[in-house]
């Protein structure tokens, strides 16, 4: 069998976020709370923000996306019962960065979106939860506050992870599936989710990923439903359409099958083929001289793979 564990570890530094970027990432985000908390203290003097950075920049299975571009969830919390509307709050928020970035911002559904061209976006959701509260309120434009707790899913992930991230790596390798097919894919929230339900532990990434997708594909086909693992613990397919699941399960169903394929060929290159298909340009191309092509050289330096088996 050919074995791409090797390959896998250079894709997941291919996709995961550089240093720099983070960094970058980092020192936005404490700018925009500076201009936040000012506004507030200005503007709104009894809404005093708190914030707490939710997502997969917090659990760290974030990836940078084919567009070199990537986000961040800073989520803001006030710790008091608003005495106006979700929408109202949110576009307090949006005044307070507006002109921040000459990428501008958004007034989304369920954040305010600050755009950083070609580089990231930072969105920032809006909450309120009062000490007699147990879980948060999301703000909703144009409508009402909805139940949500990102901190309970951060905890939640945290806990679920194997010693050697390969959980973490999975839900990476599965975002990137879908950020390359870009149409009729779940969240990457969904990913993630899907990703820990369904886990195969195994000493090369290349078997986990299918024996994972396998499961997946189990499951999905004997109940199409994402469960929420934390409060509210909603269905986060229940949004999705029937075309909309006759297509995934195609792509699934494919990505299953060539998966195996790779997995038992022996020939090293074909398998690498096999899995740009569905990982895309950045996953790196064998060469039947066993050179490795096509990558980044950032993504080489220190590559290392792992031949040991592991459990949680």
């Amino acid at each position: 069998m050919a074995n791409c564990h090797d390959l896998f570890q250079t894709f997941h530094k291919e996709i995961k976020l550089l240093s720099s970027k983070r960094e970058k990432m980092k020192n936005s985000k404490d700018a925009l709370r500076d201009k936040i908390r000012k506004h507030f203290r200005e503007k709104h003097p009894d809404y005093n923000p708190v914030f707490y950075i939710q997502g997969s920049y917090k659990t760290k299975n974030g990836i940078r996306y084919k567009d070199d571009t990537a986000d961040l969830d800073d989520g803001i919390y006030f710790e008091r019962e608003p005495d106006v509307t979700p929408a109202t709050l949110q576009k307090w928020v949006y005044d307070a960065v507006s002109g921040h970035t000459s990428g501008g911002q958004q007034h989304k559904k369920k954040c305010i979106r600050v755009i950083y061209s070609s580089d990231f976006h930072i969105d920032l959701p809006v909450f309120y939860k009062t000490s007699s509260m147990k879980h948060p309120k999301l703000a909703v434009k144009n409508g009402e506050w909805t139940d949500d707790d990102p901190k309970e899913f951060v905890n939640w992930l945290d806990a679920a992870k194997d010693i050697e991230g390969q959980l973490v790596r999975n839900s990476m390798y599965l975002k990137a599936w879908g950020d390359y097919k870009s149409n009729a894919m779940p969240s990457g929230l969904c990913m993630t989710i899907l990703a820990e339900k369904n886990k195969s532990l195994n000493s090369r990434d290349d078997v986990s990923l299918y024996e994972t997708l396998k499961k997946i594909e189990d499951d999905l086909s004997y109940k199409w439903c994402c469960i929420m693992p934390t409060w509210p613990k909603e269905d986060l397919f229940k949004k999705y359409d029937s075309t909309f699941k006759e297509n995934f399960l195609k792509n699934l169903k494919e990505f299953v099958q060539d998966a195996k394929e790779a997995i038992d060929t022996d020939d090293k290159a074909k398998a690498s083929r096999l899995w740009r298909k569905y990982l895309g340009d950045r996953f790196p191309k064998y060469e039947k001289n066993e050179a490795v092509s096509n990558v980044s050289k950032s993504a080489l330096a220190g590559v290392a793979a792992s031949s040991k088996p592991w459990s949680r």
